[in-house]
């Protein structure tokens, strides 16, 4: 497993919203994006991330981007950054927010090992789905189910729930 941030260095390492002033103000070793948003505003490959007998007003969050300056990596900053986010979705009023979702390139066995490792699971295999210099390239969805989010019921699921179904792409 990773390192942990010592004591010491957390006590440098500041968590906020990022404002335009900062970016000459100091470092930025790390970050993440993501949106809060319907299930019902999910693009089409991901629509089934939720079972349908949630309301439709129930809320998912999307991980545009995570990343750690290559330096700073391994030492625990970005699980702190997605901790954060996730004890930000589950302490406020966003509780009605029923799985975190992002999506990740199949050749990406480092991010692959990061989120499965803080109990993401495949969801999709996604051919093509990238296209990285004129390059076609294949992805991954993976979630994690929060509030007592959950996949729609299938024959396989309790297989995947245990992590059974990790796909292709490896």
């Amino acid at each position: 497993m990773t390192d942990v941030v010592p004591p010491t260095a957390l006590s440098e390492v500041q968590l906020r919203l990022l404002c335009h002033d900062d970016i000459d103000s100091g470092g930025i070793v790390g970050m993440i994006v993501a949106e809060i948003k319907g299930r019902t505003k999910v693009h089409r490959e991901d629509g089934d991330i939720l079972a349908s007998r949630f309301p439709v007003d129930t809320q998912v969050a999307y991980i545009l981007s995570l990343g750690v300056v290559k330096d700073f990596r391994k030492l625990g900053i970005g699980s702190l950054l997605l901790d954060s986010l996730k004890e930000h979705i589950s302490t406020t009023a966003q509780d009605h927010c029923k799985a975190i979702y992002l999506h990740v390139l199949t050749t990406n066995t480092t991010a692959i090992h990061f989120y499965h490792n803080r109990d993401f699971r495949q969801h999709h295999y996604l051919p093509y789905y990238y296209s990285i210099r004129g390059v076609l390239k294949d992805g991954f969805t993976y979630v994690l189910y929060i509030n007592g989010g959950h996949p729609p019921w299938t024959l396989l699921y309790p297989l995947l729930k245990g992590g059974g179904g990790r796909g292709r792409g490896r």
